[in-house]
């Protein structure tokens, strides 16, 4: 980044107090402010960065974009509102860029996984940018715009959503010019009230593109394969829908590997995803399909899918102590618990073990989305299932005697379990929110494994 402050109050519609300088970098963490850095304190519900500006300048903070004076001599810019104002120079800083190639997403499942394959698929091809981590709210989008440089051609920007009108901000902040919408399913349907209000907020992504521009969507998804709208170009990828234009046939899963044939416009390519699971095969298609409306050769899309990499706790899948652990707890719907179980159902083991947690955010859905997990757990054909937390209590109850169950409110009574009962060649799913930290029990499990080795 490389602006004046100046610019910045122009782009904010701030006011600059003190001398303009040419800055370098943004944060909004007084303790990473870089030299020549602006910091922009932001007002939360737990904290005011005001109360910041002290240390952020201590710590080499050029000038600073604030809501009200300084008590410090520094030069800043003073707006009305800094998340408002935030959100305006990114958007402001985008369009500096007018050659830069966007891809927009979102969705109720798979957004970060499709995510990444868009990456890897673009970055055959484009120096890309990508968000990185959970920046994809109106704090994070705006961080990774403005870690656009010269070096970049292309962008694949994420975006999440817990209301109305967020995906609304965020896009016509980062102007897509194209986007995708992975799906609609249950997540935050507390606040969205139906599949029709997630619907309603997801498309918003289309308040930020010009009109022609490209739609790509799931055909199997029936919320997205009745939608109508006149002014952009809708195109689909799926597995069942025959009449999408980039679908998947001959998908066979062996190990940690799947391959499967995509036919599209253009012909036929062979592709192998290092990872498993039908859910990702849809991901796959989605960044397949992006790559198609670019025009990368469907040689290097395939190639750039073989490189993709798990992130974090999604779907990790390791083998210790002769046991595989399918390690997904960084996020739960009653989707994503469906497709992760059947992951565990097709994976080659001589016993199948689900240990999945509440779903949380669910609000007065929660009940029957858990009673769902535990119908569709009941016909996996498993050999155990561990539930952990008050709202996965009636995965149990509705899972009755289909599969041998066991219900947990204490992690440290869990984890005793899963010690006496795992064995090797077993394969063990742990599914939960990331409010759950599963992940905790996993590394319980590895030290004492290693320990007794």
């Amino acid at each position: 980044m490389k602006l004046s402050l100046e610019e910045i109050a122009k782009a904010t519609n701030g006011t600059l107090h003190g001398e303009n300088k040419v800055l370098t970098n943004v944060s909004i963490d007084s303790r990473t402010v870089a030299e020549n850095g602006l910091y922009v304190a932001i007002r939360g519900d737990r904290f005011d960065g005001h109360s910041f500006t002290g240390a952020a300048i201590e710590n080499g903070a050029a000038a600073c974009l604030l809501e009200e004076a300084p008590k410090e001599n520094i030069p800043y810019v003073l707006v009305k509102d800094t998340r408002e104002a935030f959100m305006a120079l990114a958007s402001y800083y985008r369009q500096s860029f007018p050659k830069l190639r966007v891809v927009g997403l979102t969705g109720s499942v798979g957004k970060t996984t499709t995510k990444e394959m868009i990456w890897a698929v673009l970055s055959e091809v484009y120096n890309t940018l990508k968000t990185e981590g959970n920046l994809n709210n109106e704090i994070g989008m705006p961080k990774t715009l403005l870690r656009l440089s010269e070096e970049t051609e292309a962008a694949v920007i994420e975006m999440g959503m817990s209301d109305f009108g967020e995906i609304d901000r965020m896009t016509r902040c980062c102007l897509p010019d194209l986007a995708v919408i992975t799906n609609i399913g249950t997540s935050h349907i507390e606040f969205l009230g139906s599949r029709d209000g997630i619907l309603q907020a997801k498309t918003e992504i289309l308040h930020g593109m010009k009109p022609g521009s490209i739609l790509l969507l799931n055909g199997d998804d029936d919320k997205l394969w009745g939608y109508e709208n006149p002014e952009y170009v809708l195109s689909y990828f799926a597995i069942e829908n025959e009449n999408a234009m980039v679908r998947a046939e001959e998908i066979v899963m062996h190990g940690a590997e799947t391959e499967f044939l995509v036919r599209f416009p253009g012909g036929t390519q062979k592709v192998t995803l290092p990872t498993v699971g039908k859910h990702n095969v849809y991901d796959a298609l989605a960044a397949f399909s992006v790559g198609v409306t670019l025009g990368i050769e469907p040689e290097k899309i395939a190639a750039g899918l073989s490189k993709y990499k798990t992130v974090g706790l999604r779907q990790r899948i390791e083998e210790k102590n002769g046991i595989t652990v399918i390690a997904d707890c960084y996020n739960a719907s009653l989707d994503s618990q469906k497709a992760a179980l059947n992951v565990l159902s097709e994976y080659p083991a001589k016993r199948r073990i689900a240990v999945l947690g509440d779903m949380l955010e669910l609000g007065a859905f929660s009940e029957e989305a858990h009673k769902s997990v535990g119908e569709y757990a009941a016909e996996k054909n498993l050999d155990l299932l561990f539930c952990y937390g008050k709202e996965s209590k009636a995965i149990k109850d509705s899972a009755g005697d289909a599969v041998e169950t066991y219900h947990f409110l204490d992690k440290a009574e869990l984890e005793a379990a899963l010690l006496e009962t795992l064995r090797a060649g077993d394969v063990v799913l742990f599914k939960a929110s990331r409010g759950m930290k599963l992940e905790e029990i996993i590394e319980n499990l590895y030290k004492e494994w290693e320990e007794n080795e």
